[in-house]
């Protein structure tokens, strides 16, 4: 298949797995011609930046972070949230480039993770079967806000807005300047040791600053005028791309516009006098992703997803074969674009040794160029005793280590990894407590005292940093020759005091 026979509406000749059933499909198609009439969200030359940064995570010459909220709600959308969320994904990217010297590139989950594929179409409430809740834009968390309204797509849409919004302005006024990072964190941060360590690093990095001032370097003074009023310079600017699963395609379609490569219009007009090739690109975000429920060959989501411009990811799981997975990419990146595709690999501590080197050989012997991250949340997710669905944090850890470790084995790289995090934060200024376990100690009987997420358990700002500083340790000490030490993933584990027996008890 070509890329060429496809426009936005070809995906309705195939079945589309979880799919929205609106009691108004008038109603929807109105909706639907508004949002298609509304500005984009994002621009080609944003999404050919991202392409060009994850090139570079694909050359091992960057590292991905991808993450955010399981779900976003409306409600939500709040300064205090938005703030808190790109502090803790700048404070984690900080800390990674610290211990491994190498740019971050930051995904965030945001800005448009508005719904969430479902294992079934509805849940008993009380003595009432109602349908799932699927996510602010199709219906509401409230059992009497059940029926899909197509009004949550514009609503989802504005919300999205004003979201980018903030954080564009954000980015803009300083708030991601390297010279103050501990606004980002230790405000928020509580356990004694996490403090000292992040402490280390600011002033590390305070101090390096200080030099390049005392020697005239331009860079610092550059960012102090910024601050000022003047223009931004490498130490006041942070990229935050946004990205969220291409589920409803109703609404992905209509935010699909057809423009010219921004590179090729230069390079053509220049060069050759003729008019830059056109593509589609998805304006609802940078990058999106296809969920292990919706990536059917035959589906109708990788037909949408082969027609974009945009990089995408694809989650992996366990019930992916090796043969399928490369046909998949066949599909989606037919002429191997670099950049391209993101495998987000999600099996499950107790899986993930059976899946993983099968997955690696068959991407390799393809030839087929991709970034491997590893997402650590999926697939350890459990019941407390409690009722609560949570994760444990030793679980985590103990995939994300055996993915490097695998990774390492097989000649090949770990190039990122995808957390579900928040820096939310109530009214008393304390995290929320949905995972257990980490540097916290959180336990069971503390699950319930703020737990906020109506989808999927989050690691919390300090778990979040725990996390930040094992994979920065784990680099610096491969980038310093250390790896000898017992196995630099032993180590990288044993540094929160944690063993894989445990995580993998947990699991269980």
């Amino acid at each position: 298949m070509e890329a060429g026979d496809w426009v936005p509406t070809s995906w309705r000749s195939k079945e589309a797995a979880q799919s929205v059933k609106y009691p108004d499909e008038a109603h929807l198609a109105k909706v639907l011609d508004k949002v298609k009439a509304l500005p984009p969200l994002v621009t080609p030359s944003e999404i050919e930046r991202l392409r060009h940064q994850l090139s570079l995570v694909q050359k091992n010459e960057a590292f991905l972070l991808h993450a955010g909220d399981c779900a976003e709600s409306f409600a939500a959308c709040t300064q205090e949230n938005i703030s808190a969320k790109v502090g803790l994904i700048l404070s984690f990217s900080l800390i990674l480039t610290w211990g491994a010297r190498l740019p971050v590139v930051r995904i965030g989950r945001i800005a448009g993770q508005y719904a969430k594929p479902r294992s079934s179409a509805t849940e008993k409430i009380g003595d009432r079967d109602v349908m799932i809740f699927r996510g602010d834009n199709v219906n509401g968390f409230n059992p009497d806000e059940r029926t899909p309204d197509p009004e949550r797509l514009l609503s989802a849409y504005f919300h999205s807005t004003a979201t980018l919004n903030h954080i564009r302005g954000l980015l803009t006024s300083g708030f991601a300047s390297l010279h103050h990072p501990r606004d980002w964190s230790l405000l928020h941060v509580r356990s004694p040791s996490l403090r000292d360590e992040y402490e280390a690093i600011s002033q590390g990095l305070s101090d390096a600053l200080d030099f390049t001032r005392t020697i005239g370097l331009a860079a610092g003074r550059e960012t102090q005028s910024y601050e000022r009023g003047g223009g931004r310079g490498v130490l006041g600017e942070a990229d935050l791309y946004t990205s969220h699963e291409g589920l409803l395609l109703d609404y992905e379609e209509a935010m699909t516009r057809f423009y010219p490569i921004p590179d090729s219009t230069i390079s053509r007009e220049l060069q050759v006098g003729t008019p830059a090739p056109k593509k589609y690109y998805n304006t609802s975000a940078h990058f999106l992703w296809v969920g292990d429920r919706t990536r059917q060959l035959d589906g109708a989501h990788i037909e949408y997803f082969r027609g974009i411009r945009n990089p995408i990811g694809i989650k992996v799981g366990p019930s992916m074969a090796a043969d399928e997975l490369v046909r998949l990419l066949d599909i989606v990146n037919p002429e191997h674009d670099n950049g391209r595709v993101t495998l987000i690999t999600r099996y499950g501590i107790n899986k993930i040794a059976t899946h993983l080197p099968v997955h690696i050989k068959a991407v390799q012997e393809s030839g087929h160029p991709v970034i491997w991250v590893c997402d650590p949340m999926h697939g350890n997710t459990l019941t407390s005793s409690t009722g609560l669905k949570t994760r444990h944090f030793g679980t985590i850890i103990s995939e994300l280590t055996s993915c490097l470790r695998i990774h390492s084995e097989c000649g090949s790289r770990l190039g990122g990894v995808s957390l579900e995090f928040t820096g939310e934060l109530n009214e008393e200024g304390y995290s929320v407590t949905e995972c257990l376990g980490g540097s916290m100690e959180l336990s069971e009987e503390q699950l319930g005292l703020r737990y906020q997420s109506f989808c999927d358990p989050r690691l919390n700002f300090e778990q979040s940093l725990d996390v930040a500083f094992l994979v920065s340790n784990y680099f610096n000490n491969q980038r310093r020759g250390n790896s000898h030490r017992k196995g630099n993933t032993d180590v990288l584990y044993s540094e929160l005091g944690g063993n894989t027996a445990s995580a993998s008890a947990a699991a269980a």
